[in-house]
């Protein structure tokens, strides 16, 4: 009975934790990528460290070339002249820097092979970060848009089609209206006696009430007529 109590609780435990990460799934992926992308940055200062220490090593290898080739030359004239004892004493040196260029190119080739290894998993894991960067951005974006979603579905966002239909009621009966003021304009016109005489006019019965542009040239030619 305690064996079976045991696991329920851990299997509870269990689902009370899946949950939670579920509710907290975006914002636990944002400080998910914000380590990962520390300990990116955490490799790419190592590569750089690594970079140093085999340039300074080819430094130092290089030192050690030099000063071999320079320990030759002077052992060679020595040798020449007879000296043999100080011929040994430079070949010793000589032994011995060869030993420190030997491990220093061991160094260097392990350097090398090391500093590769790891542009290779920086690299890779960059292409990797960038790709969880978006989906962030797009699990984010849809996050938001979901919600959207349950508000609009929810009751403060179910009077949006009742406002719709009352905006295009409102603009049905502001279209009436001013239909009804032109109508009733004309109307008007017609009933008064101005409006009838101002209709007759236009339509050349009788005198015009408004003298056009050819009447006023006409008077205008006549004032300098008898001038002339």
């Amino acid at each position: 009975m305690f064996k079976l109590i045991s696991i329920l609780l851990r299997g509870r435990a269990h689902d009370a934790e899946q949950a939670f990460a579920d509710r907290n799934a975006v914002p636990l992926l944002a400080q998910q990528i914000r380590d990962a992308a520390q300990s990116i940055q955490s490799a790419r200062r190592s590569v750089a460290v690594a970079i140093a220490q085999n340039e300074q090593e080819k430094v130092q290898h290089g030192a050690i070339v030099t000063r071999i080739a320079d320990l030759e030359t002077r052992a060679t004239a020595a040798l020449a002249k007879g000296n043999e004892g100080l011929a040994r004493e430079a070949a010793e040196a000589i032994a011995f820097l060869e030993a420190e260029r030997d491990a220093s190119e061991k160094a260097q080739a392990q350097f090398t092979q090391a500093i590769d290894k790891l542009k290779g998993i920086v690299r890779a894991s960059e292409a990797r970060l960038q790709e969880l960067q978006r989906g962030e951005r797009l699990a984010r974006a849809t996050e938001e848009a979901q919600k959207l979603d349950v508000a609009v579905a929810g009751p403060g966002f179910a009077t949006l089609d009742d406002a719709e239909e009352t905006l295009a009621r409102l603009r049905l009966r502001q279209s009436q209206n001013e239909l009804t003021a032109a109508a009733l304009k004309d109307m008007e016109g017609a009933i008064r006696p101005a409006g009838i005489i101002e209709k007759l006019a236009n339509a050349g019965f009788g005198a015009p009430l408004r003298s056009s542009a050819d009447d006023v040239l006409a008077r205008l030619k006549s004032r300098i007529t008898p001038a002339a």
